[in-house]
């Protein structure tokens, strides 16, 4: 297999060792791009998908509809380039995508190259990677565009040899006449299916999936991996441009604050700084604004980190309001109390309130509260961006997960049109949804702009990272429920207390909107006759952004937790009681549990299938040997989510040692994404969301004093070494039919480890833990 990785732009990495601009005349020498299927005007994948509805397109953040214009070109030497227009962030996308493009062509992948696409909406559609949609936005069409150039191919053969199309047909890079035995490669034919026009859809005919090379195969390596592993790719941290200058930014502590004063004498000094320049923040709301604050300019990364130290800096924070007293141990209170109240009510089946009353007064009253605290990305790469002006362009160079994001924010804060700005998009050393908010590539271009145009590069230290992020959200769940002498649960009553990501977008926002408690607590299949969700309004205080699985995360453990609470209370079995509570295999509207956002989708195609719930329990059970004797000190957990229209039930088996060291020896994860198409990249994201969501739950936590952030490193903000990793991790995934709609990969196995591991840490010592993260209550327990 060979594949390379290549930016769509004027300078970028090496193709194999020939620069992108050298390609190109190379392929001019054998007469030109010959066959261009994506291109506008040719062949948009627009043109060729299945209708949008069909197939699940439906509008992304920012109201922008998926219509990719991805496109396939056929060199004169053979040779197949493929459009990636997705963001690559250890996901694998830029392998999956081509790779369904290539098998539809026909194409040999040995043959084909990859280059990323640069931020531009009018010819490749929404380019934003969040929402575990990539594959399932795109599966359909970018079959239809590989489709639509191998029957063009097919035609021209058919065309030269004077026969029927019927009797043509192309495998592996070749166009084959069964009868005469005739044959040609795809280079040979690639200027002349160029001329054709553009083929009916009633004629592209897809394939069925026993045909499928790539598809649906159980290893398939990713095309980076060769380059990641020798170092010879580029993330946005690895950007060189002639001329670069580097910088790091003294940002304000405090979200809403700006430079009162500052005395740059000392930082002027340090050899290699060049300058320092104040930028300029912006009131919240926060939007993908940088923050502001002093930048330090130096001939390298190392000197401007030397040069910011020295600075002398006042901040003022008159105008971050009541962001300069966040504390994030009071606002627990603030929470506590906002869910101890009757809230805005969310969903109402029945009448809650009634019997809960009625409970209390018999002492049957079941409660629970749950506490998750704000949670930093903390990527591997944190991030980085170089932008360059010249000629009235802006060129940046960034790990950005939106790079329209990116090109619009940048063009705004320039104050120009966005045609005169280009992003490229460089692999992401992860994301997670940080990297969807591109105040980082803004903030490269303004310094550059400062500096003449020169190039400058802004590195993010770890310490910025995680000082100043867009945090997942702080949640305090509130859980009320009473059960029947048959250990039924009769009511059950969540009050989810969180900031809002629309803070980020809204001056004022305050509690959870609609879509965000349509992530696991409005949309409980519960057989429960008397339901009500309540969203207490709560200000956020820091910037919020999407997180991975966003709200799942806090309303899975809440709920997970509960159920296993009210397991334990009826003395039930909990994997038992757990499958009573999803009750009979049924397909249920969202809307019948007022969930009116179902994550964008359509209801129709994306009904909450309680049969494949059940399913994955069951699976993720029978593989970890649920109920086997344990040992003293050891336990098993279980927990379910429904999330970003895939289904994952995960089993984490846990020893607590008599000290209260817990030890993870083997955790059990069956998802169902509906069909698999890159099995091996499923296993690896089902892996590392396992290993992030136990991550997380032991020991991930930021805290606010003062209004800012605490933590500033890995010795402060922990993250699992792999001496604390689960000894086994097992995936197992459902199986499916090609012709059943996809779910999403990247977010849906996180929600359920955290309250699996607490679940089996009760198994383990009898100890209920509430609040996250667990560090060392297990301690307390024995």
């Amino acid at each position: 297999m060979s594949a390379a990785f290549d930016l769509e732009s004027t300078e970028s990495l090496p193709l194999n060792g020939i620069s992108r601009r050298d390609w190109l005349k190379g392929v001019g020498a054998l007469s030109g791009l010959a066959l261009t299927v994506g291109v506008t005007g040719i062949v948009r994948a627009a043109d060729v998908a299945m209708p949008e509805k069909k197939y699940g397109g439906a509008a992304m953040p920012g109201g922008t509809v998926d219509n990719p214009l991805v496109f396939v070109s056929i060199a004169a030497d053979g040779i197949v380039t493929i459009i990636a227009h997705r963001s690559e962030m250890g996901q694998g996308i830029r392998t999956s995508l081509p790779l369904v493009v290539a098998d539809e062509l026909e194409a040999d992948w040995s043959r084909v190259r990859v280059i990323q696409a640069v931020a531009d909406e009018s010819r490749y559609g929404n380019q934003n990677t969040d929402g575990s949609r990539s594959m399932r936005h795109f599966f359909m069409p970018m079959r239809r565009v590989g489709a639509t150039a191998r029957v063009m191919l097919e035609t021209a053969a058919a065309t030269r040899w004077n026969v029927p199309v019927s009797e043509v047909a192309a495998k592996n890079h070749v166009v084959h006449h069964a009868k005469t035995g005739r044959q040609l490669g795809y280079g040979e034919l690639a200027m002349e299916a160029a001329k054709l026009g553009l083929p009916a859809p009633a004629v592209v005919h897809l394939k069925d999936a026993a045909e499928f090379r790539y598809i649906g195969k159980v290893k398939f390596d990713s095309i980076d991996f060769h380059n990641i592993v020798t170092g010879n790719t580029q993330y946005g941290i690895d950007t060189r441009l002639d001329g670069m200058v580097y910088a790091v930014i003294a940002r304000p502590p405090v979200f809403g604050g700006k430079v009162a004063s500052f005395d740059a004498t000392e930082a002027k000094k340090v050899p290699g700084v060049l300058r320092v320049i104040e930028l300029k923040g912006s009131p919240p709301p926060a939007l993908f604004n940088p923050l502001g604050g002093i930048a330090v300019i130096a001939s390298n990364t190392w000197a401007a980190i030397k040069g910011r130290d020295a600075l002398k800096i006042t901040w003022d924070n008159k105008d971050a309001g009541n962001n300069a007293n966040y504390d994030s141990a009071t606002f627990k209170a603030t929470l506590q109390d906002a869910a101890r109240k009757s809230a805005k009510v969310m969903r109402n089946d029945g009448d809650v309130m009634a019997v809960l009353d009625k409970a209390k007064n018999a002492n049957k009253l079941i409660a629970a509260e749950y506490y998750i605290p704000h949670l930093a990305h903390a990527t591997m790469e944190p991030p980085a961006a170089t932008a360059r002006i010249a000629n009235g362009k802006c060129e940046v160079w960034a790990c950005v997960q939106d790079p329209q994001a990116a090109r619009e924010t940048v063009a705004k804060r320039l104050g120009w049109k966005a045609e005169n700005v280009q992003v490229n998009v460089t692999l992401l050393g992860g994301g997670f949804g940080r990297k969807s908010k591109p105040d980082y590539a803004a903030e490269a271009a303004l310094l550059s702009q400062a500096m003449d145009g020169k190039p400058v590069k802004v590195t993010w230290t770890r310490e910025d990272d995680l000082r100043h992020d867009y945090y997942h959200t702080v949640s305090l769940e509130h859980l009320e429920s009473t059960m029947d002498a048959n250990g039924k649960p009769q009511a059950w009553l969540h009050r989810s207390a969180a900031p809002t990501i629309a803070s980020t977008f809204v001056a004022g926002a305050k509690g959870e909107s609609a879509s965000e408690l349509g992530m696991g607590a409005i949309n409980i299949p519960f057989v429960i006759p008397n339901i009500r969700i309540e969203a207490p309004e709560v200000e956020a205080h820091t910037r919020i952004g999407w997180f991975r699985s966003v709200y799942n995360i806090p309303h899975a453990f809440a709920v997970q937790s509960f159920v296993a609470e009210l397991a334990a209370a009826a003395k039930r079995d909990h994997k038992d009681f757990l499958l009573e509570l999803i009750g009979p295999a049924r397909k249920i509207n969202p809307a019948e549990m007022s969930d009116k956002t179902n994550y964008g989708e359509s209801p129709t195609l994306y009904p909450l299938d309680a049969g494949r719930m059940r399913q994955v329990v069951e699976r993720a059970t029978k593989e970890a040997g649920w109920g086997k004797k344990m040992a003293k000190g050891s336990g098993q957990g279980l927990a379910v989510t429904y999330s970003f229209m895939s289904y994952a039930a995960a089993v984490v088996e846990v020893v607590v040692s008599d000290n209260g060291d817990i030890s993870i020896p083997r955790v059990d994860v069956a998802i169902d994404c509906g069909p698999a198409i890159t099995p091996d990249r499923i296993r690896s994201q089902v892996e590392g969301a396992c290993i992030m969501g136990l991550s997380l739950a032991l020991s991930g936590e930021i805290t606010f004093k003062d209004g800012a952030a605490v933590q500033g490193n890995f010795h402060e903000y922990d993250v699992m070494r792999a001496f604390s990793a689960p000894k086994e991790i097992h995936v197992h995934i459902i199986e499916h039919p090609f012709d059943l709609p996809l779910g999403g990969v990247g977010e849906p196995a996180t929600p359920p480890i955290a309250p699996a591991l607490c679940n089996a840490i009760f198994a383990a010592v009898g100890k209920r833990i509430r609040d996250l993260p667990i560090r060392d209550q297990a301690k307390k327990a024995v």
